[in-house]
């Protein structure tokens, strides 16, 4: 296994697994191929044909790991993501649920290789948020509307490259999560809403103050409740669930490693308060976790995977991730309430390590929406649905 890198922190892009993987995005999909195929089942009975629409932005870069990143979906069925061109530029998209891909970029971003319009988080009325990198390497949170695009920056983060404002959660009525990297590479989560950040800064009391420790805010429900990983003096992460009032829950899934790059990673949050993300053990492995919104924490891998990663929840509580064979290739799955797992693979993905199908988002449908690596290690957005 190599890596596996969240979009919301890192402009990498995401294959595999490393004790790196949360650090900073990728992080981290014109036309539509409409193809029938099966949902293979990993724990109980049949289910019914699944439909796979799979699709590429125009103007995608056709090399290696270039190509189209398909991120989040809304309950209309809207898909935003961002694609890499040719020249390694990274610009962002959205997509209707007819299928017209509209693209754009944050009027911060750069335009050379490794730089441009990250992430993509749609909420229901087609509000988008975003990371932006610029010509220096800053990063930048950004919003996008129909209307207008802004790019915004806490006043506190360091403007030094790999510095600046990670923008990743986005709830219904706009208000962003996200975190910010200040002069001395320190994480500090902030809520931003209306054109202001407030609080202005936040930093779970367990977290570090040393490089590349801190509090990173990830997700954020309807109630404005934030959920994310901080990363300790020793380099371990561990869960938070932060309230409006300001308090913190703490979440440490028994089984987590302890040393550096491993432990605890919430990376979303329903309306229920659940809880969904990974878990690193003491080798490093993933594997996903979900905890509810009575503090229950239920651990759960793929049967017979190598490695399973959770990242997205809807409000039913429907969890989508992807796991690995022991030959490294990516499958998605959709893990039911009750514990049901439904397995898929994009039918034109690719069957090498580091190639598969990789599922980032669903919603309440549910519709599940995500990526593939190809056989020649480009990357095309998928969209399936039962």
């Amino acid at each position: 296994m190599k890596r596996v890198v969240f979009p919301a922190q890192t402009n990498a892009p995401a294959t595999s697994v490393d004790k790196n993987s949360f650090r900073a995005a990728t992080v981290l999909l014109a036309c539509s191929l409409l193809l029938i195929v099966l949902f293979t089942l990993s724990a109980v009975a049949q289910e019914p044909p699944a439909t796979f629409t799979e699709f590429e932005v125009t103007g995608s870069g056709t090399g290696g790991f270039q190509g189209t990143y398909a991120l989040s979906i809304n309950s209309s069925g809207e898909v935003a993501g961002y694609f890499i061109n040719s020249n390694g530029v990274a610009i962002g998209f959205v997509r209707s649920a007819s299928g017209t891909i509209t693209t754009f970029s944050a009027p911060c971003a750069g335009t050379s290789k490794g730089q441009g319009t990250f992430g993509g988080q749609i909420n229901n009325s087609g509000t988008i948020a975003g990371n932006a990198t610029d010509a220096n390497g800053v990063h930048h949170g950004y919003i996008y509307t129909a209307a207008s695009i802004i790019c915004f920056e806490d006043p506190d983060a360091g403007t030094a490259s790999g510095q600046g404002t990670q923008c990743c959660g986005l709830n219904t009525s706009g208000t962003a999560a996200g975190y910010y990297i200040d002069t001395n590479n320190v994480r500090h989560g902030y809520i931003y809403s209306g054109g202001a950040f407030t609080p202005p800064s936040y930093d779970d009391p367990n977290a570090g103050t040393g490089a590349n420790q801190g509090t990173e805010g990830i997700a954020i429900n309807d109630s404005g409740t934030v959920a994310g990983p901080y990363i300790d003096s020793n380099g371990v992460f561990h869960g938070y669930i932060r309230s409006t009032s300001g308090t913190f829950t703490e979440i440490d899934v028994t089984g987590a490693g302890t040393g550096a790059g491993q432990g605890t990673a919430p990376l979303v949050i329903n309306n229920a308060g659940t809880v969904a993300g990974s878990y690193f053990n003491s080798t490093t492995t993933p594997n996903g976790f979900v905890y509810s919104s009575t503090g229950t924490i239920t651990t759960f891998n793929v049967p017979n995977s190598l490695a399973t990663v959770g990242i997205g929840i809807n409000n039913d509580g429907f969890i989508c991730g992807w796991y690995e064979d022991d030959k490294g290739v990516a499958y998605g799955y959709v893990r039911s309430p009750s514990g049901t797992f439904t397995t898929f693979s994009a039918p034109h993905a690719g069957t090498s390590a580091g190639q598969g199908t990789y599922p980032f988002s669903l919603n309440d449908t549910p519709e599940v929406v995500g990526y593939l690596i190809l056989s020649t290690d480009v990357y095309e957005g998928f969209t399936v649905a039962k």
